[in-house]
């Protein structure tokens, strides 16, 4: 009898383990592409919650006074560096606004290896901006005071608490701690990188950045539009998702800056933990009276610029174990003959594949996109840099602008080519502008070429010459190149393994509670010894 109920028990734990063998299914590689396309069907509550979190909400609204330091951020500066930033006074709007002197407070980092022993002591520079509206019934803005404080001879892998402010005062910031990163190696890579673009301040904002947080990164790509001030008046008030709809009779596009303090104080409590990393988008560059733009961008995130030779926060790069991250500007010349592109040649030159195998690429707006919205929109930046980009072997490009997720095959020139990037997009953070839900390949949504005119730039629109699509300027169907599409929002997660394998997950935000879910998940592979310019150094072609 006991023979035979153990018999019964054996078959029943063999069976059961059949079934969950059975069930998990291989995670796939970019090996196994180029993959048919995939649309998955649109769920239309997914629109919801997208409208604006109000300033008075628990985390938007200023819980210090004055001179105590808020929106206390962190960003790389160089593999033993980093960048601490915060903001300082009352920001002010009005018709009248009197700038803050920024020499009246400090610019101070306390830190150390040990929680309360702070050995280290770094000063650094402040600054304020004004955003200005000389226009009857505009306010105008001006920031507290933004610090910035760069310290360094840090040791990669190791804990540092730290606390800024002004010594001389009683109002220190609360201790904080980050963990540094592992300098660059073949061996050695973050643990988790957070991708996210086109965030906001909505419901949905929320959900993207508990979800990421819980995710646990040590390192985060911000890859443009990132509060989305612009979708107001002066006067704030209730955001528009369509400015231009809302605001017609508008003389100017304004911005209401005090998003920015929302957003920073919203964003604290990851980023004052884990170095966020930023490049500009469309809905950065606020423009002013006498040509003035990205004033806020500009003046409220420290960037290594200087650090990788650019002299320009709008492009630059940096280094994280073995990854090789290039941040490039979509909204400031790009052209072959610019500076941006002289830069870029020179860093792609410099780059050591031995050292630092992956290579990988960010700016806002994406080059490869099959949604009506932004379709075809900076051709022409593809034109002039994606040649650079395909010789040097970058691996993965990441951007936003479009408000859904989509992953591509391995493309060049729009065409399947086993040694090009993995373009991905990741502009459904979550903003008020909601996911994008059209494909220019659905019928009647094809955009014309008067459509989609980039804020920067000239107008590149294409008809195909050859190919799926020759003789048409819209597929008609998904394209080949365009391998997982989905309107959702959400963030990714890039783990890389080693100097070959790296794991790339997208988590929607309907996924936030279930266990180990994810909307799309892929092992992406280099392989040196097919693709020869990324091998080395040495093998670059310029």
């Amino acid at each position: 009898m006991e023979n035979s109920a153990l018999k019964i028990f054996v078959l029943s734990f063999f069976f059961v383990i059949t079934i969950i063998v059975a069930q998990i299914q291989p995670i796939p590689t970019t090996l196994e592409g180029p993959f048919e396309p995939v649309t998955r069907r649109f769920d239309p509550s997914l629109r919801t919650g997208s409208d604006d979190l109000p300033m008075d909400h628990p985390r938007l609204k200023k819980n210090v006074t004055s001179i105590f330091p808020e929106q206390i951020a962190l960003a790389i500066s160089s593999p033993t560096s980093m960048w601490v930033s915060w903001v300082t006074g009352d920001a002010q709007i009005g018709s009248n606004v009197t700038a803050l002197d920024p020499s009246s407070v400090a610019s101070e980092v306390l830190y150390g290896k040990r929680s309360g022993e702070y050995t280290s002591k770094r000063s650094g520079n402040a600054s304020v901006y004004s955003q200005l509206y000389p226009f009857e019934g505009l306010l105008n803005y001006t920031s507290g005071i933004i610090h910035h404080v760069r310290i360094d001879d840090l040791e990669p892998g190791t804990n540092y608490y730290f606390k800024c402010g002004d010594s001389k005062f009683p109002a220190m910031s609360e201790e904080h701690v980050f963990e540094t990163l592992p300098l660059p190696s073949p061996t050695l890579y973050p643990r988790r990188i957070g991708v996210i673009g086109d965030l906001g301040l909505t419901s949905n904002s929320s959900t993207t950045i508990d979800h990421l947080t819980q995710n646990d990164p040590s390192l985060i790509l911000m890859v443009g539009d990132l509060t989305y001030a612009n979708q107001y008046l002066t006067t704030g008030g209730k955001g528009a998702s369509c400015y231009s709809c809302s605001f017609p009779n508008a003389p100017i596009r304004e911005t209401y800056q005090p998003r920015w303090d929302g957003w920073g104080r919203f964003m604290e409590p990851l980023i004052s933990r884990v170095p966020m990393m930023v490049i500009e988008g469309n809905h950065e560059i606020e423009p002013q009276v006498s040509g003035i733009t990205f004033k806020s961008y500009l003046t409220r995130f420290a960037v290594p610029s200087e650090e990788s030779g650019s002299h320009s926060n709008f492009y630059y790069s940096f280094d994280a174990g073995g990854i090789h991250f290039i941040m490039l500007g979509a909204y400031v010349d790009y052209n072959s003959t610019g500076a941006q592109y002289d830069w870029l040649k020179e860093d792609l030159h410099k780059v050591d594949r031995d050292l630092t195998p992956w290579l990988v690429a960010a700016w806002h707006p994406p080059w490869y996109n099959s949604y009506s919205s932004h379709y075809q929109e900076f051709e022409c930046m593809r034109q002039e840099m994606e040649e650079l980009l395909h010789q040097n072997g970058v691996d993965i490009v990441f951007s936003g602008h479009v408000h859904a997720y989509e992953r591509m095959n391995r493309v060049y020139n729009y065409t399947l080519d086993p040694c090009g990037p993995v373009y991905i997009t990741v502009g459904d953070g979550g903003n008020i502008e909601k996911v994008d839900v059209d494909s220019a390949d659905d019928p009647g949504k094809c955009p014309s070429a008067k459509d989609n005119i980039p804020e920067f730039g000239n107008i590149c629109h294409l008809n195909f010459s050859s190919g799926p699509a020759k003789g048409n300027f819209c597929w008609s169907k998904q394209p080949e190149w365009s391998a997982l599409r989905e309107s959702s929002f959400g963030h990714g997660i890039l783990e890389v393994v080693n100097s070959t394998y790296a794991l790339w997950t997208w988590h929607r935000n309907q996924d936030i509670y279930k266990e180990d879910s994810h909307g799309d998940q892929i092992y992406i592979v280099r392989q040196p010894e097919l693709c020869s310019a990324s091998t080395s150094k040495s093998d670059s072609v310029i």
